[in-house]
């Protein structure tokens, strides 16, 4: 259960919002995310899927899914995702009952507690890497030296 309490009068400043699940039938981790009309926004939202793909060999980007299905109106990141200002992600991370698959459609490893955990952690080291690369991108550039 997710209770947001909203202050019109104020904005709200939160850079990610992430609202895991277990999901029955698809294989390996995914995400949903939210689609925007600011192209660089969008842009800027595949990011972090990106990375965890880079860091989890359970997580599977292709099966990442942008959209803004009515059905999915009332869920955690559709409802944040109208809400925050235009530097929020809000994603729902699922992550099968079953299994992920490596090499090929058919290596299908059993999900354990360990998995579960391991992908955890490669979450959190995509955080680290989101902004060891957002700091990079941020930084001004050196001023160019002069040539004579």
């Amino acid at each position: 259960e997710c209770f947001v309490v909203v202050f019109p009068q104020q904005k709200i400043n939160l850079e990610f919002y992430i609202d895991i699940h277990a999901h029955s039938t698809m294989m390996n981790g995914f995400m949903y995310g939210n689609i925007f009309e600011d192209e660089e926004r969008f842009q800027r939202q595949a990011v972090f899927p990106k990375l965890l793909c880079q860091n989890a060999e359970d997580f599977s980007y292709s099966s990442t899914s942008f959209n803004k299905d009515a059905v999915k109106a009332g869920t955690g990141r559709r409802f944040l995702g109208g809400l925050l200002n235009d530097t929020s992600y809000c994603y729902t991370l699922e992550v099968s009952f079953y299994s992920y698959i490596l090499d090929g459609p058919t290596t299908a490893v059993p999900y354990t507690e360990e998995a579960y955990m391991k992908l955890g952690r490669n979450v959190a080291r995509t955080f680290l890497d989101y902004y060891r690369l957002n700091s990079l991108v941020e930084r001004p550039l050196a001023p160019t030296p002069k040539t004579r």
